[in-house]
């Protein structure tokens, strides 16, 4: 399986013809085993990727200051090869040098060269894709949106558990389980009586996700959109709204496996795309017809940059109900990652008292900080509460 995100198939082909020029042992089976590790891990952290690349190629103690020089220089872009001789050298990336792009396979890749000039130099690495991690989806063109989409969906996450009220079997579990003691009495083991233990059974918390798709949030919606497609393919249960001035369920829509049916099987059922925001209204709506078909306390997600019509009252009315029935309320904000962004518009100031967390989500590495908290949410809580 071919990573997407900010290395291709042939960056890593290059990568491997610099660990050869360096004394490494490798193999054209090198190149597979790396795209296996970065299809394992994920490719939006760095640390990662490296430990799963220094587990593939690493085979001495010597090798280590190679590898390190070659993998920084990798990620910053400093390494480049000619693509008719390909030998590596160190440059400055000029106007007639190209990053590489995001998704593109050798074949593709071998077409564009022999389209374009052949004296062009590529650049391998994962400098420019790392550089999209930190720009403002409202910055973003539909090339580098693209290219973010295709990160996003590539991320490797796995939600936070939480101990149910069932037991399950266990080796060396907590509680003695004396009904599976007294049926073992009767085999082959009757004699020794072995003592057999239960313990709690591990369950994901629903996820719940309300994102705005006002006039105001035009700019952030789609990616945000991408996002929680991404998600329903990470949690057992999640339930998804969109609003303006009314509230609508698009959890059917976002069941399409394609992202771009996804997208368009929702903008075909909702009304108000860019419409008005009432915010109040919309949480109203939730708490009335939906908040008790979803069991499990869930986890809320509000994507909204705050600003709201109707009345700040009523919006702290619905939070604070909102609030009792989850077990964590999670308000990302696009804007919140601005310079002298303050919590002033009145939707954001009335629903503040009643959220865990504000957190950002105006750029790709802000939604993988909420994936590390959605990873972690249960652990985190456990540790802060007392003892």
């Amino acid at each position: 399986m071919t990573p997407r995100g900010d290395l291709a198939s042939t960056n890593l082909m290059m990568f491997v013809r610099g660990l050869r020029s360096r004394g490494f042992s490798v193999t054209p089976a090198t190149t597979r085993r790396l795209v296996a590790a970065a299809s394992l891990v994920g490719m939006h952290r760095r640390e990662d990727l490296r430990e799963a690349f220094r587990s593939v190629v690493v085979t001495r103690h010597s090798q280590d200051a190679h590898f390190e020089e070659l993998f920084d220089r990798f990620f910053s872009g400093e390494i480049v090869m000619t693509l008719d001789t390909g030998i590596e050298r160190s440059a400055q990336r000029t106007p007639l040098q190209r990053a590489p792009r995001i998704g593109v396979t050798g074949t593709e890749q071998a077409e564009s060269d022999e389209a374009g000039l052949e004296d062009v130099v590529d650049i391998v690495g994962g400098s420019g894709a790392e550089r999209l991690l930190d720009v403002d989806f409202a910055d973003l063109s539909e090339e580098e949106a693209a290219s973010v989409a295709a990160l996003l969906a590539s991320i490797r996450w796995s939600p936070a558990s939480v101990r149910s009220r069932r037991w399950r079997p266990a080796s060396r579990g907590p509680v003695p389980d004396f009904r599976r003691t007294m049926r073992m009495l009767t085999g082959p083991q009757g004699d020794l009586m072995p003592l057999a233990y239960s313990e709690r059974r591990r369950r994901e918390r629903p996820l719940v996700v309300i994102a705005d798709i006002s006039g105001s949030m035009e700019r952030y919606s789609e990616m945000l959109l991408h996002f929680i497609h991404g998600a329903q393919y990470r949690f057992n249960s999640v339930e998804s709204f969109v609003f303006a001035t009314r509230l609508t369920r698009i959890t059917r829509q976002l069941r399409w496996r394609d992202p771009a049916e996804a997208l368009a099987q929702v903008a075909r059922i909702v009304p108000d795309w860019s419409g008005g925001t009432r915010i109040g209204e919309a949480i109203g709506a939730f708490n009335r017809n939906w908040c008790r078909r979803i069991s499990g306390r869930p986890v809320v997600l509000i994507i909204s940059d705050g600003w709201d019509t109707g009345d700040p009252a009523y919006l702290a009315l619905e939070m604070r109900r909102l609030a009792r029935s989850a077990h964590q309320v999670i308000w990302l904000n696009p804007l919140a990652g601005h310079d002298g962004f303050t919590p002033q518009a009145r939707g954001m100031a009335a629903a503040l008292p009643h959220i865990t967390d504000l957190m950002a989500g105006g750029t790709a590495r802000n939604l993988i900080d909420l994936i590390d908290l959605l990873q972690t949410s249960d652990a985190r809580r456990r540790s802060a509460a007392p003892q």
